[in-house]
């Protein structure tokens, strides 16, 4: 049996990375961990443990430029990734509205497509507060 296969069947079926997974779906973005942390709410160590699992699943794939780490979803064309992606793809939206709302408004906070803006950050806590 395919050890990844598993290993991606188990990253996705921890709720916190199953909401980054669909985001990362849905809004078809790279993502840094700190606009993972400010979308979702969770701490460094969390956003970052969470992304890393799903990368080490075959998930996710990883890209360092400068100071950022972005995630984005693997281009994979095995028969198992694409039926996870499309699982996922599928799943209703109205249980993500709001992170979805969320990762809408951090990722417009990039300049030239580039994320500059830390995670909790003035600009940040301004954006959904008001």
């Amino acid at each position: 049996m395919n050890e990844q296969y598993i290993d991606a069947l188990k990253a996705l079926a921890e709720p916190h990375r199953l909401r980054l997974f669909w985001l990362l779906i849905h809004v078809d973005q790279r993502i840094t961990v700190a606009e993972a942390m400010d979308v979702t709410g969770d701490t460094q160590y969390n956003a970052s443990r969470n992304l890393k699992i799903l990368y080490k699943a075959g998930l996710l794939t990883q890209e360092k430029r400068g100071k950022w780490v972005y995630y984005t979803l693997s281009g994979q064309d095995q028969p198992h990734w694409n039926f996870l992606v499309e699982s996922v793809r599928a799943l209703p939206a109205e249980g993500f509205s709001e992170v979805s709302s969320r990762c809408q408004k951090r990722l417009a906070m990039r300049v030239d497509n580039e994320c500059v803006v830390g995670p909790n950050s003035e600009e940040w806590l301004a954006e959904i507060s008001g």
